[in-house]
């Protein structure tokens, strides 16, 4: 398909005379579309539980997610990728995100990097990506050659591949899992930034998020797994504490950096008043399940 035939491409009817508005028509306007992409990503959401069970399933086998795209869909990627570790105490090597033109296309436009399959093939190749990985590719218009011959690559490998879109795509034997978010045409004329760019971030946060809690990440709704590592995060992982064990804050923090930052790991000191060691002792034997060691002592925490 041409790319001008794709729905990214297209004039949007509601925003022909944007540049006659003033600004808070404008902005009214842009909120009015906004309005529009989850209704769009609810569609998708099949497709996403596909893909997300396969992270998933690459996760409890050893093996990473890998975001592969170029401009505005690399640097989501990327975005992602470098939020996991601090969030959710996991290792960088967990979930890393690939962009065409490497480090520099972060923030400088790196043109042309995106048509070249076999730069993306190589990466793959480069990353030593394995059958027990899953790999993403993202390309609001299909047209990146670069993702193309990376998942076709990763393919070859035997990874989990899939595809995440904002446009109508035919389907390829390399790619498993096809997930379109048909945002419709962009409030300024095939700029993908936008409402595309919004879209890819709420499918990558809900893919990763969904995975991470899956693993044992939280517990209930509470980032139990971060690591402390600034004022903010030390308060934070104080406070889930305190909350959680009704142990006075103070005392809580305290528990905390005997943890060494480790919120589940002080949860479960706090709880069973167990030393670091048997605390940690514990969670490994369960693959870090907070819940299984607590129900094991028939301890419940706040929530």
């Amino acid at each position: 398909m041409k790319i001008s035939k794709h729905t990214t491409e297209q004039q949007n009817e509601h925003s022909k005379f944007i540049d006659k508005m003033n600004t808070e028509e404008i902005l009214t306007l842009m909120n009015s579309e906004d309005k529009t992409i989850p209704l769009a990503v609810e569609k998708a959401i099949p497709k996403i539980e596909e893909f997300t069970e396969n992270v998933i399933r690459s996760f409890n086998n050893g093996g990473s997610l890998y975001y592969v795209g170029a401009g505005t869909s690399g640097r989501l990627g990327v975005l992602d990728a470098s939020e996991i570790p601090p969030t959710f105490s996991a290792s960088p090597k967990l979930v890393q995100g690939i962009i065409a033109g490497g480090l520099k296309a972060l923030t400088t436009a790196v043109e042309g990097a995106e048509d070249y399959p076999e730069d993306g093939k190589q990466i793959i190749i480069d990353k030593g990506i394995t059958k027990n990985d899953c790999v993403l590719g993202i390309t609001t218009s299909g047209m990146a050659a670069y993702v193309m011959g990376a998942l076709e690559q990763a393919k070859e490998i035997g990874a989990s591949t899939g595809l995440l879109i904002c446009n109508e795509f035919k389907d390829r034997e390399y790619i498993d899992t096809v997930i379109k978010v048909i945002v419709g045409p962009e409030i300024v004329t095939g700029s993908t930034r936008m409402k595309a760019g919004t879209a890819t971030k709420l499918v990558i946060n809900m893919i990763t998020t969904t995975a991470m809690i899956r693993i044992n990440k939280t517990y209930g709704n509470l980032m139990v797994d971060l690591m402390a590592l600034n004022k903010k995060l030390w308060d934070r992982g104080a406070r889930i504490v305190k909350h959680c064990t009704n142990i006075e804050y103070d005392r809580s923090l305290e528990i905390l950096k005997e943890a060494e930052g480790k919120v589940k790991t002080a949860l479960v000191m706090g709880s069973l008043n167990i030393s670091y060691e048997e605390a940690t002792n514990r969670l490994e034997k369960v693959n870090g399940n907070l819940r299984d060691v607590l129900e094991k002592e028939n301890v419940t925490l706040n929530l």
